[in-house]
């Protein structure tokens, strides 16, 4: 069984030209789809992505999805930035890319309200189980963060259980969602040696070099 249940086609009349586009390339609708389908948006933003990177024409491409593009549904549901980039830095810790981990690290600093409870959050992610600092719900998402990155992928159905107990079905596809996104993000940045900039090395080099962060090959 699917740890992410996807859609039934039914429950997605607004999706229906992009599911359409899949179909006539694939012969069938990906599962795929329809789990990101509990964020509406975001077959159409993967479409833009993966078309892209295909070699379609971008500018008729999202001439056409724009058209079709649904609302978002349940903005309301949207997670708190300070958690997204909790989720982002985790992932990107487990995945070891050096790039991304310092620029989750800054904006879980630049972006929140209590930065000295981020701060003690960052230093005690890889003790998330016991740490005082972490809530239930956070504890499910460092979780599933930290397995997500690992290679082989060591997430679970005890996972998404555990994330059920405090999230939506379509809160935990955005938790999802970031993990995804970086994992393209640290291929792309790990593979490449894209060279860090001033402000995330400098915030790296005074708050991650405890915890064994360095610049390496992002110089």
């Amino acid at each position: 069984m699917a740890y992410l249940e996807p859609l039934e086609t039914e429950q997605l009349a607004e999706l229906k030209p992009i599911l359409a586009m899949s179909e006539a390339t694939m012969g069938f609708v990906p599962n795929s789809m329809l789990t990101m389908a509990h964020m509406r948006q975001l077959p159409v933003a993967f479409s833009v992505l993966f078309g892209t990177v295909m070699g379609a024409d971008v500018k008729v491409l999202m001439e056409n999805l724009i058209k079709v593009a649904p609302e978002q549904n349940a903005p309301e549901e949207n997670l708190p930035a300070d958690l997204l980039q909790l989720v982002a830095y985790c992932v990107s810790i487990s995945a070891g890319c050096r790039y991304c981990q310092a620029h989750t690290g800054h904006n879980t600093a630049r972006m929140s309200d209590t930065p000295d409870a981020q701060a003690e959050k960052r230093a005690q992610v890889l003790s998330y189980e016991t740490a005082e600092c972490f809530s239930d719900a956070e504890r499910a998402a460092i979780a599933l963060a930290l397995a997500a990155g690992e290679v082989p992928n060591a997430a679970t159905q005890q996972h998404f259980d555990a994330l059920s107990e405090h999230f939506s079905s379509r809160q935990i596809t955005q938790i999802t969602s970031v993990i995804s996104a970086f994992g393209f993000l640290n291929r792309w940045n790990d593979t490449v040696a894209t060279a860090l900039e001033d402000q995330p090395t400098a915030f790296a080099q005074r708050e991650l070099s405890a915890f064994g962060w360095q610049l390496g090959k992002h110089g």
